[in-house]
């Protein structure tokens, strides 16, 4: 399956909600290949369906280049640690740009496999930045909106920049 293209920041579908998926069948089969095919040749830590211009929820995530690739349908995020994390954070829908942002050390959250079996389970340190990042994606919260207005006014400015090559 190939790579699909990028949506790119200001795209406005990058803050729509992704319906939930309803049909576990090969059209979901493959949705996630593409989007794991993505993921390695954008390349990139995790997608949402989002930025790939699918409204469905569906996160692959690769934590290293020889990491295995996890896919996670309908993920929703049960409860959160009181413990906070700093991180760089940015998006291949807007390239060149990274601001730290803070979110839980720690989630539990449930999720479905390709096949619609359900899945629970606990995520801690990067990963779970990882997981509450591409989540928000599905939620319609670009990752900017993590920041402070000054921070994300900053970082539209680089990136505006970055964009007329200058």
């Amino acid at each position: 399956m190939p790579a699909r293209p990028l949506v790119m920041y200001p795209d406005p579908r990058l803050k729509l909600r992704a319906a939930p998926v309803e049909h576990f069948d090969a059209a979901l089969e493959s949705l996630a290949q593409d989007l794991m095919d993505t993921v390695v040749a954008a390349p990139a830590i995790g997608l949402s369906a989002c930025h790939i211009g699918v409204q469905q929820r569906l996160v692959a995530i690769r934590l290293a280049d020889d990491a295995l690739m996890r896919l996670y349908v309908n993920p929703q995020i049960l409860w959160t640690s009181p413990e906070l994390r700093r991180e760089q954070e940015g998006s291949v829908s807007m390239p060149g740009i990274a601001e730290e942002v803070e979110r839980p050390a720690r989630i539990g959250l449930a999720w479905n496999t390709l096949s619609g079996a359900e899945e629970r389970g606990e995520a801690d340190g990067f990963l779970a930045v990882v997981l509450q990042h591409e989540i928000d994606q599905l939620d319609g919260v670009f990752w900017l909106d993590r920041l402070s207005r000054l921070k994300r006014d900053r970082a539209i400015r680089r990136y505006e920049k970055l964009r007329r090559g200058r």
